[in-house]
């Protein structure tokens, strides 16, 4: 099975004081926090805000998470939350995400240049989350019938030309 990748999405945030823990550095889950910032994000530049989804009876719940700690974020660090989505289904949406420090002239560079920029910068955390379409009882729904203009700006954002295969 070949995987579905979009663009990655950055979204800059500082590192607030009460995220840091008494050693100083970003207590854990903070990142998860960030994570579903970067999440957001990106559905709201794919072009739907995610209240949107929840109008229309759909919830995307977090059903795995993996996450891997390379180097502590540290109070007022300003931080990009790098997010992709790596595949979705009609049933599940699996994301990408990176948190990384980035120097002032990476952080332009995201502006100037196309939107298939990999992550530069220095790798703080790596992880990623899986989720399933539920209505609001909780059972699984099939995105697709539910909202196909959703479902279709996905597909549009995981499009993969010849010259994205590697």
């Amino acid at each position: 099975m070949q995987l579905r990748y979009s663009r990655w999405f950055y979204t800059h945030i500082r590192v607030r004081y009460q995220e840091t823990d008494q050693m100083g550095v970003v207590y854990h889950a903070n990142y998860l926090n960030w994570f579903e910032i970067g999440r957001t994000e990106l559905i709201r530049e794919l072009g739907i805000d995610y209240r949107e989804i929840e109008q229309h009876g759909l919830l995307l719940p977090v059903t795995e998470i993996n996450t891997q700690f390379h180097t502590p974020a540290r109070y007022d660090d300003r931080v990009t939350i790098c997010t992709r989505i790596a595949d979705f289904s009609a049933l599940k949406l699996h994301f990408e995400s990176q948190v990384r420090l980035l120097t002032e002239e990476e952080r332009l560079a995201l502006h100037t240049t196309n939107d298939k920029i990999e992550p530069t910068g220095k790798l703080l955390v790596s992880g990623a989350t899986h989720h399933v379409w539920v209505n609001r009882d909780f059972r699984p729904v099939r995105m697709a019938r539910e909202t196909p203009e959703l479902f279709a700006l996905l597909e549009k954002a995981t499009e993969r030309t010849d010259s994205d295969v590697t």
